[in-house]
């Protein structure tokens, strides 16, 4: 559960990350109000991860999914490059979680 756990709370941290594109520097409220919350969802849920999960492997973990998700959503949504060396530094960035998630001994 608490690697699930985990997952959602990468998820939002892709959320949050993307949602600071819209608060336009904290200055619209309903955008700012909702990044907030999902920051703060997502340091919860993080925390309540890292009671079973190691906290490197949690935290690498958790960055790794904010990073790859907001680098996908960036070249998806936000028309940022998507040539094959970046595509390559993300798949870089996949193995390490995957290799983190493998090693972890829970």
């Amino acid at each position: 559960m608490s690697w699930f756990i985990l997952v959602i709370a990468g998820l939002l941290e892709i959320g949050w990350a993307v949602g600071l594109k819209y608060t336009e520097g904290f200055t619209r409220l309903v955008p700012s109000v909702l990044t907030a919350g999902t920051m703060v969802a997502s340091v919860v849920l993080l925390a309540i991860a890292m009671r079973e999960l190691p906290l490197g492997t949690a935290y690498a973990v958790w960055t790794g999914i904010g990073t790859v998700g907001t680098a996908l959503v960036g070249m998806a949504i936000f028309g940022e490059p998507a040539d094959v060396l970046r595509a390559l530094c993300i798949l870089l960035i996949v193995a390490g979680i995957a290799g983190l998630k493998i090693l972890s001994p829970h």
